[in-house]
């Protein structure tokens, strides 16, 4: 499918049509394209063909797609399609218009179409326009699709269309469909890249960079709004999808607490996202940043055990900090601004939260921001129903605009991960390459795969130390076991640090979690072997802001996006 993903703007019956050929297992190697414009129009100063669909060994299609409740036919000629006004342009003429005007393209650019049937269809995805319209020399009836042919496979009415648009042809041409009709999977190849080409703007990687960075500041300025707009509350819970700014809004809340002569503490839960904020925030007077576990260990003056496990962790340690405060050797602080509220919202950590605030969970200044989406990888139980509870005067604060990744990405992770709402607007704009999706077998060496998309990368302008490369296996990934010399030679475990140049870093999608990089490989994506794998999927996709390629098992990118294993 090109694009990748169905705009939220678009109709309604192209987005009926393009998840039924996007999730049909009968179109792999399909090629479809959503929304082509027609500079050079026959008949207009411009237009649009809805869809261009190209099956080899069938022929091309374009559809026109209608999804208007009724249709009606006029008695002076004109169609009246639902509310729009009536027009004499009707929507066979439409199809055959763009049909035409793609072809004559085509043909300038040297496509052969001696043998490749190019025909032209109306869907009307909504009424059974079949049964409802009359036999006419204005069309043939095999040109006519409705909301039966959709419910039933819109990629065997494709194929019906096709086959009977041919059998036409050979009735007209003499042996047009000699030796069997194009055309074949290069000529497909050639011809979609035709219509819609990749190209690369030019820009040097500097500029790129450099561009990318004051964006992303300059969007982080604009969700500041989220906080001036909750200023007038004590307690607020800011919720988001992953991108939509909540950590950066995290510093910014906690710096002007700060700022106004008060005590605090900024928490994650993330150990390597806490010594980034620890290592920016530092020199902030009064103002306490780190990690809720490295906070408990100070207050409980101990050292984590050598084989302490998740026992220790949620529960020992917490208890050994509430003693320490119940004691009263431990000083309130004025505020508390908490990050990733998803990971660590259980009783006996609200509890602990509790008594390190001033007024308690009850009547305390607090700043909460959380992802309940599918970002809350460590959580156990209902979070955000736990926090209501403990902290009555909590109001809640959506964000919905996503300001890290590039629309592509974003549209992607919607379809993917089934956000629900979702992202609602990129404040990015598009740069026109699609997220990769590059399939493996189950159990097979993915260096070979790793190697190629890092050199992609490379050749698209992004330097070893802006890659990132990331799985959902703790331990046995295919950075960590690799025996590719040259990857050997490159590739650094993660630790918090910048990466220097010449080094390529990787890490599991759960250390990097409420991080970023501009460009990002997922590599390891088979559910069968990852518990969980839903919600890794969902943070490893988001980390990236620019480029983004995933190496995922096969049936897995089925499931994944909404087929069958």
């Amino acid at each position: 499918m090109m694009p990748p993903y169905c705009p939220d703007t678009a109709p309604p019956g192209e987005k009926s049509l393009y998840a039924a050929l996007a999730s049909s297992r009968n179109t792999d190697d399909w090629i479809v394209l959503h929304s082509i414009g027609i500079a050079d129009h026959v008949r207009q100063v411009e237009g649009e063909a809805d869809f261009v669909v190209i099956v080899p060994g069938r022929g091309v299609l374009v559809i026109e797609i209608k999804s208007h409740l009724s249709i009606d036919r006029l008695d002076d000629g004109r169609w009246k399609l639902g509310n729009d006004a009536p027009t004499s342009r009707g929507p066979f003429q439409q199809a055959s218009e763009a049909m035409y005007s793609l072809r004559n393209f085509l043909t300038r650019k040297e496509v052969d179409f001696r043998s490749i049937p190019m025909l032209s269809a109306v869907w009307f995805t909504s009424v059974r326009a079949s049964t409802m319209l009359p036999s006419t020399p204005e069309w043939h009836q095999w040109q006519v699709l409705d909301s039966e042919d959709l419910r039933k496979g819109a990629d065997s009415a494709v194929l019906r269309v096709l086959a009977a648009g041919a059998a036409h042809l050979d009735q007209k041409i003499h042996h047009f469909s000699h030796g069997g009709p194009g055309p074949n999977g290069a000529v497909a190849q050639h011809v979609a890249s035709v219509l819609r080409p990749r190209f690369e703007v030019a820009i040097v990687p500097g500029d790129g960079r450099r561009a990318r960075d004051a964006q992303l500041v300059t969007f982080i300025e604009e969700q500041y709004l989220a906080l001036d707009s909750m200023a007038e509350n004590n307690a607020v819970l800011f919720a988001g999808p992953a991108g939509s700014g909540k950590t950066l809004l995290a510093v910014e809340a906690a710096q002007r607490e700060a700022a106004m002569g008060r005590s605090g503490r900024l928490l994650c839960f993330n150990r390597l996202l806490g010594k980034r904020l620890a290592s920016e925030l530092g020199q902030v007077e009064g103002l306490s940043v780190g990690t809720l576990h490295q906070e408990l260990l100070q207050l409980a003056n101990v050292r984590p055990p050598s084989n302490g496990g998740s026992s220790f962790w949620e529960r020992e340690l917490p208890n050994l900090a509430i003693e320490v405060m119940l004691a009263g050797e431990f000083p309130q602080c004025d505020f508390l601004v908490v990050d990733e509220i998803q990971d660590i919202a259980t009783d006996l950590v609200l509890d602990v939260l509790d008594l390190m605030v001033v007024g308690g969970l009850a009547g305390g200044r607090l700043l909460f921001f959380g992802d309940f989406e599918r970002q809350a990888i460590f959580e156990s139980g209902d979070g955000r129903k736990l926090l209501r509870q403990r902290s009555p005067q909590l109001v809640s604060r959506k964000l919905t605009e996503n300001c890290r990744n590039l629309p592509r990405i974003g549209y992607q992770v919607n379809l993917i991960s089934k956000l629900d709402p979702g992202y609602q607007r990129f404040r990015r704009q598009d740069d026109g390459v699609d997220p990769s999706f590059t399939p493996y077998t189950a159990g097979q060496d993915q260096s070979e795969k790793l190697v190629q998309a890092v050199r992609q990368l490379r050749d698209d302008g992004f330097d070893l130390n802006e890659i990132v490369i990331l799985s959902p296996l703790r331990s046995g990934s295919t950075a960590e076991t690799t025996t590719d010399q040259w990857l050997r030679q490159v590739l650094r475990s993660f630790g918090g640090e910048q990466a220097r140049p010449g080094q390529l870093q990787y890490a599991t999608i759960h250390a990097f979690k409420g991080l970023e990089a501009p460009a990002v490989v997922v590599t390891d994506l088979d559910r069968s072997a990852v518990p969980g794998f839903e919600s890794l999927l969902y943070v490893g996709l988001t980390r990236a802001t620019d480029r983004l390629i995933a190496l995922i098992e096969s049936r897995t990118i089925r499931a994944v996006l909404g087929g069958k294993a």
